[in-house]
């Protein structure tokens, strides 16, 4: 399992970037015969990351206590999974 993220700059939001970002993380992990699953953690708070991760086909499977970020929802995926652009 690999733990994937992303950030862009407040300038940057709203242009496609993170979904780029986030297809690009998925193919490399799709390219590591090791890797079966790709794990995602974001603040509920997130809209705009959540949005972005919902059509990729990720699953909710937990919440977890982040001591800097707070509350994050837990998000995974199979690694085989390729995303089209």
């Amino acid at each position: 399992m690999v733990e994937i993220g992303y950030c862009v700059a407040p300038d940057f939001r709203r242009q496609g970037y993170a979904r780029s970002a986030l297809i690009e993380l998925l193919r490399r992990a799709a390219d590591e015969t090791a890797v079966t699953t790709v794990r995602a953690t974001i603040s509920p708070d997130n809209v705009a990351s959540l949005a972005t991760i919902s059509g990729f086909g990720s699953v909710e499977v937990a919440e977890q206590w982040d001591e800097e970020d707070g509350r994050e929802l837990v998000f995974e995926v199979p690694a085989r999974r390729v995303p089209h652009a």
